[in-house]
């Protein structure tokens, strides 16, 4: 077989500094907008972007030219500078140094992206943290508290 194929679904989520809620309606759409054009730029296949006032979430394709890790890095430091263009209430935003990637299957995409849609609802029952620690729980992650919140 000549040609190569990878096709990953990954729901990724990381948070804003200390979840300080800096994700307001003022910027929230334009910032899912601008995160998906960072996916694309990266060879990443955005499907849904959202979020709630501390944290976002991505659920994308992964691409096969670029690693994770550095996608991350490129998400987080270019969408960093431009919410600081963005007006002074935004100058000290910074994203939180981790973040999770879980695999997403074929079939749950649909209850994925309506998760992502949902999360000013969600939000109203539990913080990022309890979120985080749910998705953790359920893909039977091993984590180290001390350095969760960073």
């Amino acid at each position: 077989m000549p040609q190569s194929i990878a096709y990953n679904y990954s729901h990724i989520t990381f948070s804003t500094k200390e979840r300080y809620p800096f994700i307001d309606e003022d910027i929230q759409e334009e910032l899912f907008l601008y995160i998906g054009g960072i996916c694309k730029n990266l060879d990443f296949k955005p499907v849904k972007i959202g979020g709630y006032k501390d944290h976002i979430h991505i659920l994308c394709v992964l691409s096969r030219k670029v690693a994770l890790m550095k996608f991350i890095e490129e998400v987080k430091s270019h969408s960093s500078k431009w919410i600081k263009s963005k007006g002074t209430k935004y100058q000290k935003f910074y994203w939180q140094r981790g973040y999770g990637s879980f695999s997403v299957n074929p079939s749950e995409i649909e209850v994925v992206k309506k998760y992502i849609e949902n999360q000013s609802e969600h939000h109203r029952k539990k913080t990022f943290q309890e979120e985080y620690l749910v998705f953790l729980k359920k893909y039977n992650a091993e984590y180290d508290e001390r350095y969760l919140w960073d």
